[in-house]
């Protein structure tokens, strides 16, 4: 199992999850996940069809929004659309990081924390963000 971290109220991180991992998720009330894990980045890797298809089984939205390196301007469009109706998010990649990056550039875009609260919340997950252009 994958651990699963607390980013901000309603968002989980995790590094990358296997699709037994999916019944825990919607276990603790996550509605959708969220990949920001290109395919083929090592083998053995869960593709993103695979999560995908365990995803919808276990009743639970996906969305594929696959970054290398710091999100660009698409994941992040992609990962705000995804966090605006408020349904719970797991959002993964290879460690989190990436994740928790798309995540802090896209509240920091919509406006809904401020860097403060953003650093802060990423800091409490274990994640280090400060060098984010927010």
């Amino acid at each position: 199992m994958s651990a699963f971290r607390q980013l901000f109220p309603g968002v989980l991180v995790a590094g990358q999850i296997q699709t037994g991992d999916l019944a825990e998720a919607a276990a603790l009330g996550v509605g959708r996940v969220i990949n920001n894990r290109p395919d083929h980045e090592e083998p053995g890797q869960p593709t993103s069809d695979e999560i995908e298809a365990a995803t919808r089984a276990a009743g639970l939205d996906y969305v594929h929004a696959p970054a290398r390196g710091l999100p660009d301007a698409a994941v992040v469009d992609a990962v705000e659309a995804a966090l605006a109706d408020g349904t719970p998010v797991l959002m993964f990649c290879k460690s989190g990081m990436r994740s928790s990056a798309a995540w802090a550039l896209a509240v920091n875009r919509s406006g809904a924390l401020s860097r403060d609260e953003i650093l802060t919340a990423a800091a409490g997950a274990g994640y280090a963000l400060g060098g984010l252009p927010l």
